[in-house]
Parts: structure tokens; C-alpha cells; sequence
């Protein structure tokens, strides 16, 4: 359960990461890209500690699908960002994958 925590704690801090990036203004504005930075760094060391626990295809795709899926979400809100029906669905299906990855992680073929 702690390496999940870990898992989302990461996850966090690069959602923070992308969703600050149009507030860098292309990295000349020096709090928003301070912040942008530091949780980039902050997620990939804790990436690095997982990588230690948890099969790699898990960190990966947990970090990757649930961001995008995350990033996606928050821009709709945050940034009025427009979201296609196959743009929903389309993420849907990355959350219907991470499930899979996360529930098979311990199977062989």
C-alpha cells in the first residue's frame, strides 16, 4: 500500500509539473518554473525508489496513463480545454489498461 501512496504522490507531482508549464511562459517566469522543475525532479526520484518495489510496467504505465489521463482532466477544467467523445473515450481506455496492467502485474503468459 505504501508503494502506491509513493506511486500517487509521484503521479501528483507531474500532473503539477505539466499543469504550471503554460504558466512558465517558456521558462521566463522564475516561481512557476521553479515549481514546474522541482515536481519533475521530485517525480522521477520517486520513481526511481519504486523501481526498486514494484515491477517497472507498473510504475510506468500507472505514471504515464493516470498523468495523461490527469493532465486531460484538469486542462478541461482549468484551461477550458475542449475534450472530443473520442478523446473521453480514449481515456477511458487508459484507465481500463493501468486496471489491467495493475491487477496482472504478478501473471505470466
Amino acid at each position: 500500500m505504501k508503494n502506491y501512496l509513493l506511486l500517487f504522490t509521484a503521479i501528483g507531482f507531474e500532473v503539477l509539473g505539466t499543469m504550471l508549464l503554460p504558466s512558465t511562459q517558456n521558462f521566463t517566469k522564475l516561481f512557476p518554473s521553479s515549481v514546474s522543475i522541482a515536481s519533475y525532479i521530485l517525480s522521477i526520484y520517486l520513481l526511481a525508489l519504486l523501481a526498486q518495489r514494484l515491477p517497472l510496467a507498473v510504475i510506468y504505465s500507472s505514471w504515464a496513463g493516470l498523468g495523461v489521463f490527469s493532465v486531460a482532466l484538469l486542462s478541461y477544467i482549468f484551461y477550458k480545454q475542449t475534450l472530443s467523445w473520442q478523446t473521453i473515450i480514449g481515456l477511458f481506455l487508459i484507465i481500463i489498461g493501468v486496471t489491467i496492467v495493475n491487477l496482472y502485474k504478478g501473471e505470466l503468459l
